[in-house]
């Protein structure tokens, strides 16, 4: 079943047992209430089952070749960046390729090569709270002078519940993919993984490379290591477009700022270790205590960790790298060497995936299934051969031409006389 289709029989699982009401089942699902309802009658039928897609595994009859795509959304970046689908398709048309505007479109949007522009403004209301714990998490570093010039300055990583303005708070040296791989798995570890995360457009959440040639072909948009991460765990990940847009926990850091500093002072806390441990040891129970509000139901909808997902191997760096001829496989100006006992699966010449986690251990994945391997020391360069040192014994004699030899011209002889 894909991650849409277990959430569906999750839902279908808190319907059935009145947990949950088929309206605000189908409102967390994105789909209609007449949808849901003929879900939970498939599944009282047929069960599991039910629930997969009737069309998993089959094409449409009028899907355009897999070949003839890759190669129209290819030749309309070369030639034809910046137009419509409308006209591009004119254009298109006269390379040989036919397809309508909608069917371009829809290809290009997929690629990320294109957007429809908006032709008036929209009316924007103010957004309510999500009603259920876990529905939507926003999180936000803070860059402050928290010590009071009593230590170095730190950066304060807040997670609030946009439903029970409950929070979880920590200290970090700066904001990086670590800090906020390591504030994600404390919620999860602590509640369960939210259903959707908002951040700002920070780089460590925000891609701004192009796409490469092989994810224009698949149509996949580049991401983060972060938003890979989300991805991997089926949690939205919502960038906002302006600070207003996280008010909530924006307004929380402005409290912290302005209390948080305070009680810091007064407990002469000047260090990253001693402000965590403060906040750890009561003073985030307090907080959460008094702003700590109800959520409009009482759902939970965080859904708990897979027992098969370590989420230390999922929140942490990893890209896919080639195995060398040698069996060894580069990374970060290092080498790891894939021990012998994997000879079978003829690795040389294969994709693996290498993941370092925040600890600094390497992990190297291949199918699903982890390979042993080393580091091992890169080849020591040749020593240089010192260049000769250039004596000059011989001894130089003017020549009969050298301006001394010619002699002194007669007002510089009288001069000198």
């Amino acid at each position: 079943m894909s991650s849409k289709e277990r959430l569906h029989l999750e839902l279908v699982g808190r319907v059935e047992r009145k947990e949950l009401t088929a309206v605000r089942a189908a409102e967390l699902a994105g789909i209609s209430l007449r949808q849901m309802r003929r879900i939970c009658k498939r599944h009282r039928t047929e069960g599991d089952s039910g629930l997969v897609h009737r069309s998993r595994g089959r094409h449409p009859n009028n899907r355009f070749p897999d070949k003839m795509r890759s190669e129209v959304v290819l030749l309309y970046r070369e030639k034809f960046g910046d137009f419509g689908p409308t006209l591009a398709c004119e254009k298109l048309a006269a390379e040989g390729h036919e397809l309508s505007s909608d069917t371009l479109g829809r290809l290009l949007k997929e690629a990320g090569l294109w957007q429809p522009r908006r032709r008036r403004g929209k009316h924007r209301l103010r957004r309510q709270r999500r009603s259920c714990f876990g529905e939507l998490i926003q999180m936000d570093g803070s860059e402050h002078d928290w010590f009071e010039g009593r230590g170095d300055r730190a950066v304060l990583m807040v997670m609030i519940d946009d439903a029970t303005n409950l929070m979880l708070a920590r200290f970090f040296r700066r904001e990086n993919l670590d800090s906020a791989f390591e504030m994600f798995q404390r919620w999860a570890g602590a509640q369960g993984l939210p259903r959707a995360l908002y951040v700002d457009r920070a780089g460590i959440y925000r891609a701004d490379r192009e796409a490469t040639g092989e994810e224009l072909l698949g149509g996949i948009e580049p991401v983060t290591q972060f938003g890979r991460a989300m991805k991997q765990l089926d949690v939205e990940l919502i960038l906002a477009n302006s600070p207003q847009a996280k008010g909530r926990v924006e307004r929380r850091n402005g409290l912290l700022q302005d209390r948080l500093v305070k009680e810091m002072r007064l407990a002469k806390i000047s260090g990253i270790e001693a402000a965590n441990s403060f906040l750890d040891n009561g003073y985030l129970t307090e907080l959460n205590d008094r702003y700590t509000c109800e959520a409009a139901e009482k759902a939970d909808v965080h859904r708990p960790v897979d027992r098969q997902v370590k989420l230390e191997e999922v929140l942490c760096e990893q890209e896919p790298r080639v195995v060398g001829r040698d069996w060894c496989v580069r990374w970060n100006n290092q080498h790891l060497q894939i021990d012998k006992r994997h000879e079978s699966l003829a690795l040389a010449g294969k994709p693996v995936l290498v993941k370092e986690k925040r600890d600094g251990t390497l992990l190297v994945e291949h199918s699903g299934k982890m390979l042993d391997c080393r580091p091992v020391i890169n080849r020591p360069e040749p020593p240089r051969r010192p260049k000769p040192e250039i004596k000059n014994n011989k001894k130089w004699t003017p020549p009969a031409t050298h301006p001394w030899k010619r002699g002194l011209p007669p007002l510089a002889a009288a001069a000198g006389g």
